[in-house]
């Protein structure tokens, strides 16, 4: 829990006394690789913050292929952030990419803290623009890169997460095949 207070008090201050109430919304979990936390058509679609580990929402096309829409690792957040605010069910899965431990926050508990704790309104605004940002960046990417820049610039922008996270789900997130990523890192290490 102690990661989720220094991470609220980037954004907004909060006291430790204040952060005992905070937490008690909040249900820790630990989340086994490969684990499913949510798949479509289920109505109890969560808020997580990861502590420790990483998670991927995606979809699948109706021929099974798997596309990565956004991943998480420790102190980032994850969901279906349009599906979670109307309270309604996603067409998207959440599972744990490795062993995982998740703060899970239901849309109703939220509710319940931002009323009771207005500075979190200010706390989650400002985790939402970031998230945007970073939704319209890769945007952004897709318009004006060729694919090759687009790996090398999101390797050198976030060269951590592409060192722990599995190849295939790297590919799958910028849009690209895990044959053409392998091809790039072969390239790059020569």
């Amino acid at each position: 829990m102690q990661k989720l207070f220094e991470h609220i008090n980037r954004y907004v201050t909060i006291d430790e006394i204040e952060f005992k109430e905070i937490a008690k919304y909040f249900d820790k979990r630990s989340v086994k690789k490969k684990e499913l936390l949510y798949e479509p058509g289920n109505k109890s679609l969560g808020h997580y913050f990861v502590l420790k580990g990483c998670l991927q929402l995606y979809i699948v096309e109706e021929g099974g292929t798997e596309h990565t829409l956004q991943f998480a690792i420790d102190n980032w957040w994850i969901t279906d952030y349009l599906a979670y605010h109307n309270n309604m069910s996603s067409d998207c899965y959440i599972q744990g990419v490795k062993a995982s431990t998740v703060l899970h926050l239901s849309h109703n508990k939220e509710l319940e803290l931002l009323k009771r704790f207005p500075k979190m309104e200010t706390y989650f605004r400002k985790i939402y623009q970031t998230a945007f940002g970073a939704s319209l960046n890769r945007i952004k990417y897709l318009f004006i890169y060729s694919k090759e820049e687009i790996y090398f610039r999101f390797k050198e922008a976030f060269h951590d997460f592409v060192n722990n996270v599995p190849q295939y789900l790297v590919a799958s997130f910028l849009g690209l095949s895990q044959e053409y990523v392998s091809k790039l890192k072969r390239k790059n290490n020569s």
